[in-house]
């Protein structure tokens, strides 16, 4: 960290590195096959606090590479917008997420929006426990899904036309 060396942060403060956190989709598909995990694509991120700029963050890596000997050229600054999703706690394994993405999604379509996982909107769990550490059946996974307001979808021009003059 900065605080170590000779580079300084403007606005650093002590914090606790949150969890993991990945991103996964299926090329060339909108929403996901969970049948077909092979085909899953995946980001892994770790969320940095708001005082890491850019400049710092290429400069950690600078360092990091230098020290570790190590090739990060995959590792990238990512800003991500997420938008509006539904979002749940999965308590077990894994493989039994599909079980409360249904859940997810039953509630989703109840309260009028659609799941819209797409190009740039992903299915993105976040890892509360460590799967090394964790059994299987204990392990606690926040999971979000993007959506959309249904009605956004099923309206016709008419419609929309007349909502903007009423």
């Amino acid at each position: 960290m900065s605080k170590k060396g000779g580079h300084s942060i403007e606005g650093y403060f002590d914090y606790v590195v949150p969890p993991l956190e990945g991103f996964w989709w299926q090329e060339g598909k909108t929403g996901i096959d969970y049948d077909r995990k092979t085909d899953l694509q995946w980001i892994s991120l770790i969320r940095l606090p708001d005082f890491v700029t850019k400049e710092d963050f290429h400069w950690a890596l600078h360092e990091a590479a230098r020290k570790k000997k190590m090739d990060f050229s995959k590792v990238e600054f990512l800003t991500y917008q997420e938008g509006l999703c539904v979002q749940c706690m999965h308590i077990g394994p894994y493989d039994d997420e599909p079980a409360t993405i249904s859940a997810m999604e039953r509630f989703a379509e109840q309260e009028g929006y659609a799941v819209d996982i797409g190009p740039s909107r992903y299915h993105y769990e976040i890892y509360l426990s460590d799967a090394r550490k964790v059994a299987p059946e204990k392990r606690k996974t926040v999971i979000r899904h993007p959506v959309r307001r249904k009605w956004a979808i099923k309206k016709t021009f008419s419609e929309r036309l007349f909502s903007c003059y009423s």
